[in-house]
């Protein structure tokens, strides 16, 4: 049983940034693919980014590409999503999940089957 934890969230004004890590909650290698999801309230759980876990190729929602970062570094086990130009709609809970294969970057959630328990992002107006 893998646990994802999530850290980095707040509270933020439109236009600043944050970074979110996610790493295991005990220290394993892991070559699957990363994701971030998050949900805001009244809102299907929705795909933000990806990153493979065998050549770091990544998949972004088109509502943050240009603005949002995945990356990861291997020898900590740890996933990153730098956010930056946030805005009111970036608002909802984070959550971190870990892909069934090395190389599954799409955004269909049944396709995760590791996730955390979510870091509260709040972007002021």
């Amino acid at each position: 049983q893998v646990q994802l934890v999530e850290s980095g969230g707040g509270l933020v004004q439109a236009g600043g940034s944050l970074r979110l890590s996610c790493a295991p909650s005990a220290r394993t290698y892991t070559n699957r693919a990363m994701a971030w999801f998050r949900q805001a309230p009244g809102v299907e759980r929705e795909f933000v980014a990806a990153i493979s876990g065998s050549d770091s190729s990544t998949n972004a929602a088109d509502s943050v590409k240009g603005r949002f970062t995945i990356s990861r570094d291997n020898a900590k086990s740890t996933v990153y999503l730098q956010m930056d130009s946030l805005k009111p709609e970036d608002t909802a809970v984070y959550y971190c999940a870990q892909s069934i294969s090395s190389d599954y970057i799409g955004s269909n959630s049944i396709n995760y089957n590791y996730w955390g328990q979510g870091t509260q992002v709040t972007v002021s107006s």
